[in-house]
């Protein structure tokens, strides 16, 4: 199965636009289209997680711990904060399951 992602609010849309752009065949569904504005993170993982979509984010500073305590009861597709396309070219979806990833740019 290819790679799913979801853009968590904090994501620049540029991001986004500029992955698409570069990449039409990935699935990258926007925080506005998935209706994550002022959702907190646990329910944003548990709705990447329904949707089999790997969440990318740029919160350093509360999505790991949220991370580490959603997978103790729940599987995620795997949470990204950073680079994505050469993840999404090399791996697949099933590499990324209950794995959060920091890839220094």
């Amino acid at each position: 199965m290819k790679i799913r992602y979801q853009a968590d609010a904090d994501l620049n849309q540029n991001i986004v636009s500029g992955v698409i752009r570069r990449e039409p065949a990935i699935d990258f569904q926007t925080a506005p289209t998935a209706k994550l504005e002022g959702v907190k993170d646990i329910e944003v993982l548990s709705i990447a997680a329904q949707q089999k979509r790997i969440l990318i984010s740029h919160d350093r500073k509360t999505m790991p711990s949220e991370f580490a305590q959603f997978i103790i009861d729940n599987q995620s597709s795997g949470v990204i904060i950073e680079t994505i396309i050469l993840i999404w070219a090399v791996s697949s979806a099933e590499e990324w399951i209950d794995r959060i990833a920091k890839i220094p740019l």
